[in-house]
């Protein structure tokens, strides 16, 4: 299972879409707040869009299939958070038509988890 997510990860990495691309563009290089990102990363059963590991953090940006499952969805964030996570969902129309107020969340997360993990070494 291992080897297969990695290779299914490698491929997703390759193979992202605009709004992921879009996003990585301002997360790559501890360009928010100094934190790293990884992106397409394998956390159990799953792969996250995008996690920063410093401090717990997800994000997941949704196109239009996440609609049809939101159970899925739910069941998924709610497995990620028992394992210490938080995960922030975005539609991909909020990357396009509001990446300011996308980034503005993310960082009001990041002020919420500095207090219980503490700030990322330079």
């Amino acid at each position: 299972m291992t080897r297969f997510l990695t290779s299914r990860a490698r491929s997703l990495r390759t193979n992202q879409t605009e709004a992921e691309a879009k996003l990585w563009g301002e997360l790559r290089n501890r360009q928010i707040f100094g934190y790293k990102f990884v992106r397409q990363y394998p956390i159990g059963r799953y792969i996250v869009d995008f996690c920063c590991k410093e401090v717990k953090l997800i994000i997941e940006i949704d196109g239009g299939h996440h609609d049809t499952n939101r159970t899925y969805d739910e069941d998924r964030s709610a497995r990620l958070k028992a394992l210490g996570y938080k995960v922030l969902r975005f539609w991909n129309t909020d990357v396009f038509q509001n990446l300011d107020g996308v980034l503005e969340s993310v960082g009001v997360e990041f002020r919420k988890r500095e207090r219980q993990y503490g700030r990322p070494s330079p």
